[in-house]
């Protein structure tokens, strides 16, 4: 009970960390390009110096395949939050936040698609209500120009997150750390011809702010949440995992006067409740530990149940 508890404490705090990188993105200044060019950058600093000191590389377990794989999933992983940060400037972090927690229903779609995997009656049901959810939060009314951008790139986020998961969930034998790595250096050479380099050198105090992306929210975020799946069972990351939308929300309400509207209010409970529903560990499996061999990113390389940007 003890390293169950542990572990519940860990993934908490990753997730409140998570719940504040709205405001870093925002507060750096920066343009998404530019942003997640950076993020990379620190992120592989703090993941690669962690895997160094925990002698990680030892034994790693990479093959050829394994790193085209790790390096496909980065490519979804970094683009996923160039198109997350955009519909923060489009709409609101809270607007964005809550659209791209759609993530789950893509995940499931796509495992029907791809992997040829079963939808049930009841998973069918719970995705019609997060659509209607969706319908209810997104409040888009005819000629919201804003609104309707905000909605089509956390929409694509969230499908690009879903499209790395079923990547990343292909390698195995793998230490998750080590994937998140090559998922992050590779964002470096692919968004490199994007990011404004001389955006960044005016920037002055936003290189805090960009660092802290990397190095807390890349870095620490990741190590705390490898660290609790060990120790935790599917179910409770799955509702852990919404005190990263809960936090985003109210720190987007605190720091910048966002709040989301009643109806929109309405729509988020559903939203909540049909992805709980949805990641819900099947009959039989006795809520077992989640598997070591993390499957994403968030937003990068992290099990689909977490969804942390």
């Amino acid at each position: 009970m003890r390293n169950e508890t542990r572990g519940t404490v860990e993934l908490t705090l990753a997730m409140v960390l998570s719940g504040t990188l709205g405001v870093f993105v925002v507060e750096s200044g920066a343009s998404p390009f530019t942003v997640v060019f950076f993020r990379c950058v620190f992120g592989a600093v703090a993941l690669g110096v962690y895997s160094w000191v925990r002698g990680l590389f030892t034994g790693h377990g990479f093959t050829p395949g394994k790193v085209g794989l790790a390096a496909l999933g980065g490519a979804m992983i970094v683009f996923n939050w160039v198109l997350l940060f955009e519909a923060y400037e489009a709409t609101s972090i809270s607007f964005a936040t809550v659209v791209y927690h759609t993530q789950p229903f893509f995940l499931v779609l796509l495992g029907a698609v791809v992997l040829r995997e079963r939808i049930s009656g009841a998973k069918l049901g719970w995705l019609g209500v997060a659509f209607a959810g969706l319908v209810l939060v997104s409040g888009v009314r005819p000629g919201d120009t804003a609104s309707v951008k905000g909605l089509g790139f956390a929409l694509g986020a969230a499908v690009l997150y879903a499209l790395s998961t079923v990547v990343t969930k292909r390698i195995s034998g793998v230490r998750p750390h080590l994937v998140a790595l090559v998922q992050v250096a590779v964002g470096i050479p692919l968004l490199l011809p994007f990011a404004d380099l001389g955006e960044a050198a005016r920037l002055g105090g936003g290189w805090g702010w960009l660092a802290g992306l990397g190095l807390l929210h890349t870095g620490v975020m990741y190590v705390l949440m490898y660290a609790a799946y060990a120790k935790l069972p599917t179910a409770r990351i799955a509702v852990l995992a919404f005190t990263y939308p809960a936090v985003a929300m109210l720190v987007d309400w605190l720091v910048y006067g966002h709040h989301i509207g009643l109806v929109q209010a309405v729509g988020v409970p559903l939203i909540v409740l049909a992805a709980l529903r949805v990641n819900r560990a099947p009959r039989g499996t006795g809520g077992g530990s989640a598997p070591r061999t993390g499957a994403r990113a968030a937003e990068g390389a992290c099990p689909a149940a977490t969804r942390s940007a």
